[in-house]
């Protein structure tokens, strides 16, 4: 399989190389030059094979050019070691939980991948890989406990200080080792900014063998594409029916959906779903694309002003915005409407929902008063525990915390601390 830069088609490399630099000289994203259609059989039959079944498939009809079949199942094997089940909420609404990994949010599956794909290239290789990594909240403590002691691997993650939750924090900064912390005095926008100055830095790379593991590397985004197909398996509903709710940040996951449609999965629509942070949605409906500083918000792993995987959405559709409005409808909320959903849910089935997924819980509600009758699913993408502050606020009751977030609080915070500047994030790089 060849991958393409979305500034230029003409440019393709291998998977190696598109998963070991991420993002393409020429600041494009990589995409699949083909993306297969999964057999009409194996659709039907979604409800009868297991989760690995179900991921290894996918995975094979993308990458068998590239990887043996015994390399495949290894990486399918080591990511889909927990479950992502689909939990009735509501009539006509239940919710995909894919929080049951080990850092308790969604972004375990593609850091899992992610981090045997790079092992395996990097003993190919035979040099150490810094993956370089911004993250609003999740993203840090899920690729930071993917590569925990991932041989000839470094971990870097920026955030953005004090404005991701405690719990998040911890996840990535008390964990040592192979994994640096670095705390930027600024918004996530800017470490995002940051890390894309690192990949197109000439000294860092030649000095550094550097990679990405935001949602930017395309092998963060296959394995999204897995839970997808899962989901529908379990909901068991007639072809072109299930509309998915999507909370959205950077649209990693919203892309890995509209890519699993690509591939064969009969999905009748999809919601992107975000907080006060409404640049796509207003895209939708407006048809300009503004994006503007982050605002913070209590959904903080979506504060995003400037989305990355927007132009890989574009491009699925050629760039055209009627295209990509009739498969995806934008909706936003602010945050008193986040809190009204998660009272009004617990209040009335006991199920306690965190910021995001409440977000993706609204729009679906809002869509399916319109669309009676259409069963759907949101996208609940992390546990409430990791936002326990603003939960347990809102709600006016304690939380029980998982034993695992419970140990990651009980460790020490250990940052390097750096200002709004591309050459004191190349310090600690070089350093």
């Amino acid at each position: 399989m060849k991958f393409y830069s979305t500034n230029n088609t003409q440019h393709t490399v291998s998977l190696r190389e598109a998963v070991l630099h991420g993002l393409a000289p020429d600041r494009g994203l990589y995409m699949p030059v083909t993306i297969p259609k999964l057999p009409k059989e194996f659709i039907q039959n979604l409800g009868s094979l297991s989760f690995q079944e179900i991921a290894f498939q996918i995975a094979e009809s993308l990458l068998k050019d590239d990887l043996t079949t015994h390399e495949l199942r290894r990486m399918v094997e080591h990511t889909i070691s927990f479950d992502a089940p689909v939990v009735p909420v509501d009539d006509q609404i239940a919710t995909v939980e894919l929080f049951h990994g080990p850092t308790l949010a969604f972004k375990d599956f593609g850091a899992r991948f992610l981090s045997q794909m790079l092992a395996h290239f990097a003993t190919q290789g035979n040099r150490e890989i810094t993956v370089l990594v911004a993250t609003s909240g999740d993203t840090g403590s899920a690729v930071a406990n993917g590569f925990l002691g991932v041989d000839a691997t470094r971990v870097v993650v920026l955030y953005p200080s004090g404005k991701v939750s405690e719990i998040q924090e911890k996840q990535f900064t008390t964990l040592g080792k192979n994994i640096t912390a670095v705390e930027v005095d600024g918004t996530f926008d800017d470490c995002q900014r940051l890390v894309k100055e690192a990949f197109l830095d000439a000294e860092l790379q030649r000095e550094l063998m550097l990679t990405s593991a935001n949602s930017i590397n395309i092998a963060r985004l296959i394995p999204q594409v897995f839970y997808y197909f899962r989901a529908f398996a379990q909901l068991q509903a007639p072809a072109n029916s299930v509309v998915f709710s999507v909370p959205s940040g950077n649209f990693g996951n919203l892309t890995a959906g509209l890519l699993a449609q690509r591939m064969g999965l009969p999905v009748r629509h999809f919601l992107a779903a975000t907080n006060a942070n409404d640049i796509v949605p207003s895209f939708l409906q407006s048809g300009h694309y503004q994006p503007r500083p982050s605002m913070h918000t209590i959904s903080n792993a979506m504060d995003v002003g400037d989305p990355s995987n927007f132009v890989r959405m574009m491009n699925l559709f050629s760039g055209d915005r009627q295209k990509l409005a009739s498969a995806v409808t934008g909706f936003a909320y602010t945050d008193d409407a986040t809190r009204a959903a998660m009272r009004d849910v617990f209040q009335r089935s006991g199920y306690v929902l965190d910021p995001h997924g409440a977000i993706g819980y609204l729009a679906l509600r809002i869509y399916l008063q319109q669309h009676p009758g259409v069963p759907g699913i949101f996208l609940e993408t992390a546990h409430p525990g990791k936002f326990r502050d603003v939960v347990e606020q809102t709600l006016g009751k304690k939380i029980a915390l998982p034993e695992t977030l419970l140990r990651f609080l009980d460790g020490t915070k250990s940052t390097v601390q750096i200002k709004n500047e591309f050459t004191e994030l190349k310090k600690v790089l070089l350093g």
